[in-house]
């Protein structure tokens, strides 16, 4: 516990600085404030997680990594719902592009470096060229894919309001009932951990030693976690949104991809960090399927959030108006999770394919910085990269057609696969992803 008490305490110094200056109402520079309010929401991202791990070991399978994902996301969520809140209350003003830009930001930067890294560091570690999934993982898999193809019907309104929130929250509601048919392992030491992993019984960073306490300690312990540091996020929620405005302006950078790129970086980093080491603890299964619910969890809830919170900064029903920069943006978004899920259809995902999905990724942020100053070709070139991401997912659907059942039937509803294919299990029934991608090019 000495272990686990240094740790904690030094993420509970790391929000001192920033609680102290927005109880005070003191400011230095935008750029400090950035990075002091940001270390806030790191360290409460941190010491959310570890209550989140713990968890895992009191209730399902699938409910746990769903409960991980969920709280990992609170500092991203956060800052999103500041930003919809000043829409609502600022109409026509940038908080109406900024509460868009921090969404699909977060969703793209998961995708595009979270997911490539876990396969990339699993093939530092092991020589292995892939990350295999379990049927268990083809839920997530399924239902990431509902959200996804609702997705598009937001796109084709133009606009997000109140009725997608209903709609993504019985998408998600219906992904926890889901996952609480799933098993729950007699050993596991992470969320969303399954006998596919290389040793079940690894226990790596803080959350190991708490989960060594007895359950009632275990329980006070985590509670108050989860009530520090949530109460730390939404306290900073609002002065790291502002000074990260304001840097933009300082700095001469443009302030909507500062927002769309910089501000989800505390989010997501924490939940990143902790699936890294459960990779170099050769648990590559654990921390893909963590990483799938998160995605999951920003597809739906995140999304279905922003419309709510606009609505009470409106003081009215509202919807949040998604304008040609924006439509674009949650375009391309909607089609990089299409060729996403194209890629997981054989329950597995290779380098090749971490490496698709990072090579597109990076493409979109080079081309987004060279053309940041020219809306109009901005627009053109998300246009292309999102037709790119389904042209590409069309023709991994295509070749995979036969899979598609076993995701609907196993994922969705419960019942047994069609073809038999239940990841490591089948190994030997399923061609390489690599394969696929290749002729998808």
């Amino acid at each position: 516990m000495r272990k686990f008490g240094f740790y904690v305490a030094l993420a509970m110094v790391a929000t001192i600085p920033g609680l102290v200056m927005r109880l005070a109402g003191v400011h230095t520079t935008p750029v400090l404030d950035t990075l002091i309010f940001g270390m806030v929401l790191l360290a409460a991202g941190f010491m959310l997680s570890w209550s989140a791990e713990t968890a895992e070991e009191h209730v399902s399978q699938g409910v746990a990594m769903a409960l991980l994902a969920l709280v990992t996301i609170l500092p991203e969520a956060a800052v999103d719902m500041y930003f919809s809140f000043q829409a609502g209350q600022h109409p026509g003003t940038d908080y109406v592009q900024f509460a868009a830009a921090n969404m699909t930001g977060a969703n793209r930067l998961l995708i595009g470096t979270a997911w490539p890294l876990i396969v990339v560091l699993y093939w530092w570690r092991s020589g292995k060229r892939a990350v295999e999934l379990r049927r268990e993982n083809s839920v997530e898999i399924a239902f990431l894919g509902l959200g996804s193809i609702y997705s598009f019907v937001i796109v084709l309104k133009g606009q997000i309001d109140l009725v997608d929130t209903g709609a993504l929250v019985i998408i998600y509601a219906a992904y926890l009932w889901r996952l609480g048919k799933l098993p729950r392992p007699e050993s596991r030491s992470m969320v969303g951990s399954t006998a596919g992993d290389d040793d079940d019984d690894i226990e790596v960073g803080p959350a190991a030693e708490l989960a060594r306490l007895p359950k009632r300690r275990q329980y006070t312990i985590m509670t108050l976690l989860a009530i520090v540091a949530g109460a730390a996020i939404l306290f900073i929620a609002e002065p790291f949104a502002e000074s990260l405005i304001e840097t933009g302006t300082v700095l001469g950078i443009n302030k909507f991809l500062l927002i769309q790129w910089v501000s989800p970086l505390a989010g997501e980093a924490p939940e990143i960090i902790i699936t890294i080491l459960f990779v170099l603890a050769l648990r590559p299964t654990s921390a893909f399927g963590a990483l799938v619910s998160d995605k999951i969890n920003q597809w739906t809830l995140l999304v279905g959030a922003i419309p709510l919170f606009f609505s009470l900064g409106a003081g009215t029903l509202g919807v949040l108006p998604l304008d040609a920069r924006q439509h674009e943006e949650f375009f391309l978004t909607a089609a990089q999770s299409i060729f996403a899920i194209a890629l997981l259809l054989r329950l597995r995902l290779s380098l090749g394919s971490a490496l698709a999905l990072l090579g597109l990724f990076a493409g979109q942020l080079v081309l987004g910085f060279i053309y940041r100053n020219d809306e109009a070709s901005t627009i053109t070139v998300l246009t292309y990269m999102a037709w790119l991401y389904i042209g590409l997912a069309a023709a991994l659907f295509l070749w995979n057609r036969t899979f598609l059942a076993n995701y609907v039937r196993y994922g969705l509803f419960n019942r047994p696969a069609v073809y038999g294919i239940e990841g490591q299990d089948a190994q030997s029934a399923s061609a390489s992803v690599v394969e696929t991608s290749k002729v998808a090019v």
